[in-house]
C-alpha cells in the first residue's frame, strides 16, 4: 500500500487540479436547475391544456392538439438533456475524486481521468445541444398569430 505524501505538495497539486472541474460541476448544477425549471413549466402547461381540453367540434381543439404535440417533444428533449448533463456532472465528480485518490495513493490514473473528462464533456455538449432543440421548439410553439398582432 502506498504511503501518504509527507509534504502537502501532492495534495496541494491535487487541489489545484480539481479546482477547475469543481467550478464546472457548479456550472452544470446551474444548468440542471434551469432545465428542471423549464421542464416543470412545460409539464404545468401540458396539465393546464389537459384540464381545459375541448371537444373535436371546438375551433380551439386543433391548436390544443398541436401545442400538446410540441410540448411532448419539449419534454422529451429537456428530459434527455437533464439526464446527459447529470451523468456529465457525475463523471466530473469521479474525475475530482480520482485526482485526489491518485495524489493520496500515488496511483497512475491520468489516462482514466482524461477519458472520463472527455466523456463528461461530450455528454455535456450533447445535453446542451438537446437543450437548444428544446428552446427552438418552445420558440416555434409560442409564435404569436399575426391576426392577434393587428398588423396592417
Amino acid at each position: 500500500m502506498a504511503t501518504l505524501p509527507s509534504a502537502p505538495d501532492g495534495i496541494a497539486h491535487a487541489i489545484s487540479l480539481a479546482l477547475a472541474p469543481s467550478f464546472l460541476v457548479t456550472a452544470i448544477g446551474a444548468i440542471l436547475a434551469m432545465l428542471t425549471g423549464r421542464l416543470g413549466r412545460v409539464v404545468d402547461r401540458a396539465r393546464w391544456i389537459e384540464q381545459n381540453f375541448t371537444d373535436k367540434s371546438d375551433a380551439r381543439h386543433v391548436l390544443q392538439v398541436q401545442e400538446l404535440r410540441l410540448i411532448d417533444q419539449r419534454i422529451k428533449y429537456a428530459n434527455r438533456a437533464l439526464v446527459l448533463c447529470t451523468v456529465s456532472a457525475v463523471l466530473i465528480c469521479i474525475v475530482i475524486a480520482g485526482l485526489f485518490l491518485a495524489a493520496l495513493l500515488d496511483l497512475k490514473l491520468g489516462a482514466a481521468m482524461a477519458i472520463a473528462f472527455i466523456v463528461a464533456m461530450t455528454l455535456l455538449i450533447i445535453g446542451l445541444g438537446l437543450f437548444l432543440l428544446e428552446v427552438r421548439i418552445a420558440v416555434k410553439a409560442t409564435r404569436i398569430q399575426d391576426e392577434l398582432l393587428e398588423r396592417e
